[in-house]
């Protein structure tokens, strides 16, 4: 059994704003930003909708 998380980075349009993320399902989370489904958050006041880097972190669990 594994579990894990992505350590993620989106940047503005304009490159000028950056937000670090932290998540277990890097889709369905960048798809929430593309669509701003939180009105207030950086992300959406910003315009940081694309996704500039990702590191995927696995950890095998002992059954």
């Amino acid at each position: 059994m594994t579990k894990g998380g992505t350590v993620y980075m989106m940047a503005s349009l304009n490159n000028e704003a950056l937000y670090t993320g932290v998540t277990s399902d890097l889709i369905a989370r960048v798809q929430e930003h593309k669509n701003k489904v939180r009105d207030f958050s950086f992300t959406s006041k910003y315009n940081c909708v694309k996704l500039v880097y990702y590191n995927l972190f696995l950890r095998l669990m002992k059954q």
